[in-house]
């Protein structure tokens, strides 16, 4: 029991960050820094949708609360675009407050969810925050990450089913799945989410599906794992990854096809930030014209993917499918000698000004891989960054 002084229990097992044995690290960069850790971009949103284009005499009300559910006329463009029951839609703080807001109305202490790894590292402490247990289902072949792989090296149906079904239990929930994903940049195909929904369907599960890049496809057709099981999906999006308004935290979740769903996620919703920020929800709205949203998204995906294939082609790996991210072996970048080689390494890139993300906060397995974000600077300075990492592993 917890009580004073001693703090919760659950609290104790999610890590204060990603970063917290490097932070001090970080703050002493001099000289050029390369920001390739966190999952961003260099691009400001579209004009008409930054707050610096919204006005009190032309929005009143502008500083006051929304509904808990979210600013009507986004709930119904949201809708609109997507084709959906505006009843379905749940307005959140990004998708971090939507899968709070599952999670909570969802999970019972104790109950499982199944996190397909690689995996975007916050959502373990989601799990863990409403006093459920993730579980690392290593899911993506290691071995594409791996310099000088020559493909993603995609699953068949068929293994991907064999790779998560020895992992459910009587106490199972839930699949989250992720794709286009973060950070593997791989875009599962329309076969292994139809398998998989029907693996869920079979035993009984939800389904949690984050598509906060399904706007980044940099080929591969992008499906939603909810056309094959919509009476058990809950989806994300972001406006942050989507849009470039990470700093103003707005999101929705779209629930399953049942009645009275959306209701159960606005009471947990309601009573953790009770809404996201109305001035980010007319920002979002302002983006979902048809005049406004689409021409940037393409301009942002062509640069997002001229950016993610130099980086990888420099570090000699396949190019992403979809998203922002790399997920990168850097075993030969590793010295055995070190106490930790992983995080020895990272000094060393830090030492160099590149900070990145360990790959063991994407997955217990992942003890020799970086995460590497290329749309989170600059393009020339992402190159630069991406530079630093080659020379650290070998590649002159």
């Amino acid at each position: 029991m917890p009580r004073h002084p001693a703090v919760s229990p659950t609290v104790r097992t999610m890590p204060g960050s990603v970063f917290s044995r490097l932070a001090h690290r970080i703050a002493a960069i001099e000289g050029e820094r390369y920001p390739l850790h966190v999952g961003d971009t260099w691009m400001e949103p579209p004009a008409g949708a930054r707050m610096e284009d919204l006005r009190v005499d032309q929005h009143p009300g502008l500083h006051r609360y929304p509904p808990p559910t979210g600013h009507r006329p986004l709930i119904d463009a949201i809708a609109r675009t997507r084709g959906i029951d505006p009843d379905r839609v749940l307005v959140t703080l990004g998708a971090t407050g939507a899968w709070h807001a599952v999670g909570g109305a969802t999970l019972a202490p104790g109950d499982e969810v199944l996190v397909l790894a690689p995996y975007w590292p916050l959502f373990p402490g989601i799990v863990r925050s409403v006093g459920g247990v993730p579980v690392d289902v290593p899911f993506f072949r290691s071995e594409a990450f791996v310099p000088g792989a020559s493909s993603v090296s995609a699953l068949s149906p068929e293994e991907a089913v064999a790779q998560v079904a020895p992992f459910i239990t009587e106490r199972t929930v839930a699949i989250y799945i992720n794709s286009p994903s973060n950070p593997t940049g791989v875009v599962l195909s329309p076969d292994v989410l139809k398998a998989i929904a029907e693996l869920a369907r079979s035993n009984g599960l939800w389904i949690w599906s984050d598509e906060v890049y399904e706007l980044y496809s940099y080929g591969p057709e992008v499906v939603p794992i909810a056309t094959f099981a919509p009476e058990r999906t809950f989806s994300a999006f972001s406006f942050s990854k989507a849009h470039g308004l990470a700093g103003c935290r707005v999101g929705y979740v779209v629930g399953p096809t049942l009645p009275g769903m959306r209701d159960e996620l606005r009471k947990m919703a309601m009573h953790s930030a009770y809404s996201a920020p109305l001035p980010s929800q007319l920002a979002a709205l302002a983006i979902l014209d048809p005049a406004v949203g689409p021409a940037w998204v393409d301009h942002a995906r062509t640069a997002y993917k001229q950016a993610g294939d130099r980086a990888a082609d420099r570090l000699q790996l396949p190019r992403p499918e979809g998203g922002t991210f790399l997920f990168v072996d850097v075993r030969a970048g590793l010295r055995n000698s070190d106490d930790d080689p992983l995080h020895a390494f990272l000094v060393r890139c830090i030492d160099r000004g590149l900070v990145l993300a360990p790959g063991r906060s994407s997955g217990a397995p992942y003890t020799h891989h970086v995460r590497l974000c290329f749309t989170s600077a600059a393009p020339d300075v992402v190159d630069r960054g991406v530079g630093v990492l080659a020379e650290l592993l070998g590649m002159g």
